[in-house]
């Protein structure tokens, strides 16, 4: 039995830099839509995110359902 461990090695630096990638942009979409505090720094108030934020987030959710949507799609089509 042969191990070709360079591709070994490969498969692991690819899947490490993916899933640390999706991890991180599920974070800017969570950060995106979360609540932030008022200006004058009353814990009670709260403001509700700019149109950029969530439009930052949108985007970072559909960027990562297409990235989880395209690895079904290559366990399937195997």
């Amino acid at each position: 039995m042969h191990i070709d461990w360079a591709a070994l090695g490969q498969v692991f630096g690819v899947s490490l830099v993916v899933t640390v990638g999706i991890v991180g942009l599920f974070t800017v979409g969570i950060v995106g839509t979360s609540r932030k505090p008022a200006v004058d720094g009353d814990a009670a108030a709260t403001t509700a995110p700019g149109a950029g934020a969530r439009a930052g987030a949108v985007l970072a959710f559909a960027l990562c359902a297409a990235a989880v949507a395209y690895g079904i799609y290559l366990i399937v089509a195997a």
